[in-house]
């Protein structure tokens, strides 16, 4: 999903850029304009034009501008200090124009490029910002959820085929294709003023390394690591004190109660407890409950309500459930089965075309 910038951010932007760039050329740009306004006074000192008047400061400057491709355009006889300044321009001007002007040009106008310079001087304009290291599916998601919250965020991916590549440059998302563990890697993305860095590659060797790099340029970031192997998590979370993550600890909770119960949206742990998300359909047993009432009774917290076309989030506690309402309910699951107990739904609906049957014996269509 494309996030548009605003255009007032977008201004603020670009400026930080071009401060970025022209710190960046900030030598070559003062030995330009050293050239161009200290080289033709030169000029109009020691040179006079052919009828013998002196020469114009117009004059003298598009001799020094056309003496940087080799073309002068004034005489100016034997005078040795002129020769001297016809022999330095030219190398010192190309080196200044080609190695600094035009290179200036280039990166200021040809962002889409992406190259290493370009997200080096992109970085340089960040504070706070997020690395995400993988250009993968969980990070291209990671990616997506930071950018929906406005955060800004720098990519760095291995494989110019990524499968994401192209759609996060589509989304003008700055990426770095380059192998994280080169010790360059890091400074261009500027870790040391980076806030967090998100280790999601499918290497858990390479997030742990990309970890220790971080840390070590950085003390203060915030470590997020994705693994794989369940028995590296614990040891890391206590020896790096950095927040490690593995993909089938978070998904087993998901997938086994979605297969004992297709009602349950979404479930994670936290410590010991295991926590569900559901919709309820209120139908008996709640309505003339308020959201306080359910919730010090079965301890489920109501995150949102849905009353016809209306849905409001975190309803307040006074608020009196009906009929028809919509309740999307977190809960402990043992807590969550004895609120399903009490409205009569203890077993899940056992579906079949477009209407299921509650074990109760009572009908409901799928657009009830």
């Amino acid at each position: 999903m494309k996030y548009p910038t605003p255009p007032g951010r977008r201004l603020i932007a670009n400026l930080r850029y071009l401060r970025a760039l022209i710190k960046r050329f900030r030598t070559t740009l003062m030995l330009t304009t050293l050239l161009f306004l200290g080289a033709p006074p030169v000029y109009q000192w020691r040179c006079h034009a052919p009828d013998g008047s002196p020469v114009r400061a117009g004059k003298a400057l598009e001799h020094v501008y056309f003496l940087l491709f080799g073309q002068p355009s004034l005489d100016c006889g034997d005078d040795w200090v002129a020769i001297v300044f016809n022999i330095l321009i030219p190398p010192v001007g190309i080196a200044l124009v080609v190695d600094g002007v035009v290179r200036f040009a280039y990166l200021f106008f040809a962002k889409h490029k992406s190259d290493k310079e370009w997200i080096e001087v992109i970085a340089e304009t960040m504070k706070g910002h997020i690395i995400v290291c993988g250009a993968g599916r969980v990070g291209y998601r990671v990616v997506d959820q930071l950018r929906s919250m406005g955060k800004d965020v720098v990519v760095v991916e291995k494989r110019e085929d990524g499968a994401f590549v192209g759609v996060l440059r589509d989304e003008q998302v700055p990426l770095l294709i380059d192998d994280i563990r080169s010790p360059q890697c890091l400074p261009r993305m500027n870790v040391r003023a980076a806030s967090a860095i998100v280790c999601a590659t499918d290497d858990d060797l390479a997030n742990l390394n990309i970890a220790l790099d971080a840390r070590r340029l950085n003390p203060s970031i915030r470590v997020v690591i994705r693994l794989f192997d369940d028995d590296l998590v614990a040891k890391v979370r206590d020896t790096f004190k950095a927040e490690a993550l593995s993909s089938s600890s978070l998904a087993a909770p998901a997938m086994a109660l979605a297969a004992l119960d297709p009602r349950i949206v979404h479930s994670f742990r936290i410590g010991g407890h295991l926590m569900v998300v559901s919709v309820f359909e209120v139908r008996t047993g709640l309505p003339g409950l308020t959201i306080s009432e359910m919730r010090d009774r079965f301890g489920a917290l109501a995150l949102a309500l849905r009353r016809g076309e209306q849905e409001k989030l975190h309803p307040n506690g006074d608020q009196v459930i009906q009929p028809g309402d919509l309740l999307t309910v977190q809960a402990e699951y043992p807590d969550y089965r004895r609120l399903r107990s009490f409205t009569g739904e203890t077993q899940p609906p056992i579906w079949s075309d477009n209407e299921f049957a509650l074990p109760s014996g009572s009908r409901l269509t799928g657009t009830d």
